[in-house]
């Protein structure tokens, strides 16, 4: 199995997690949660931001004194609309808890900066079509680099059968702003039907990186460095939520340049 792939748990309360430690790098964290009705979640944010992602069911946030209560609408992350998140700073004590069945994402990154709590209401998220053809895909930004942040940056992508996404490859791991800058990145994948798999490759320029990996629903892909392209087979949709953080909370990519013709055909 690739070291890049993180399998989840087909059992139990936590799906998957990246930490860190467990990727050899210094910025990202990730997790995702099952919780069954009821059910609470308690966490300290310590020297790392937080970005809690609803990505179905309903819960209720607590971060140190403010609390956001029946919040999350999707049934599913495959709906035609954004989720509910939560921004909590550094050294703040988070409790989430289930109203309704749900899952939820962890989205962490080092920071210094007390800032305020805050709800990220679906309204206020932009969404966006890129690409064309059977490059097409749909693009929700839940934290991007317009909003209050130390570091993070997070996004949901949805790939129709058949499609390809983060595609030309393109990558971020050069600390040169603004051509390019240097973010490691997780892609939390799911799949519908949910017996469905996708494909990730991850290659750098000398091939010192070159994997390319099944992924199956709730699988997590790590991203270092190097070009990172998904392609979804026929019958399945696909859907991955990305999380970005670096140096410099900038997202700025070059494309691979044996493919970037790619962006000029009709």
């Amino acid at each position: 199995m690739s070291p890049l792939l993180v399998k989840a748990s087909q059992a139990g309360g936590k799906i998957v997690e990246v930490t860190p430690e467990s990727a050899g790098w210094t910025h990202v964290g990730f997790a995702a949660h099952r919780l069954a009705a009821g059910e609470r979640l308690s966490l300290e944010t310590g020297m790392r931001e937080l970005c809690i992602v609803v990505l179905t069911g309903t819960v209720t946030v607590k971060a140190g004194e403010q609390e956001w209560r029946d919040i999350g609408e999707r049934a599913s992350v495959f709906e035609e609309r954004s989720p509910y998140a939560v921004y909590v700073p550094c050294g703040m004590p988070v409790r989430i808890t289930a109203v309704t069945a749900a899952e939820v994402a962890l989205c962490s990154a080092p920071a210094t900066t007390q800032r305020a709590a805050r709800l990220i209401d679906p309204q206020s998220m932009t969404r966006s079509v890129r690409g064309k053809g059977a490059n097409t895909r749909y693009v929700c930004d839940i934290l991007p680099q317009t909003e209050e942040a130390d570091g993070l940056l997070v996004v949901e992508v949805l790939t129709p059968s058949g499609h390809s996404s983060s595609y030309p490859p393109h990558k971020h791991d050069s600390d040169n702003v603004p051509l390019e800058s240097s973010l490691e990145e997780t892609y939390y994948h799911r799949l519908n039907p949910e017996q469905g798999f996708a494909y990730q490759r991850v290659y750098t320029d000398d091939r010192s990186i070159d994997e390319a990996m099944a992924v199956e629903n709730h699988d997590v892909v790590m991203v270092p460095r190097g070009y990172h392209p998904v392609t979804v087979p026929y019958g399945y949709d696909g859907y991955y939520l990305n999380v970005m953080a670096g140096p410099k909370r900038v997202w700025h990519f070059k494309n691979d340049p044996a493919h970037e013709w790619l962006m000029n055909t009709k």
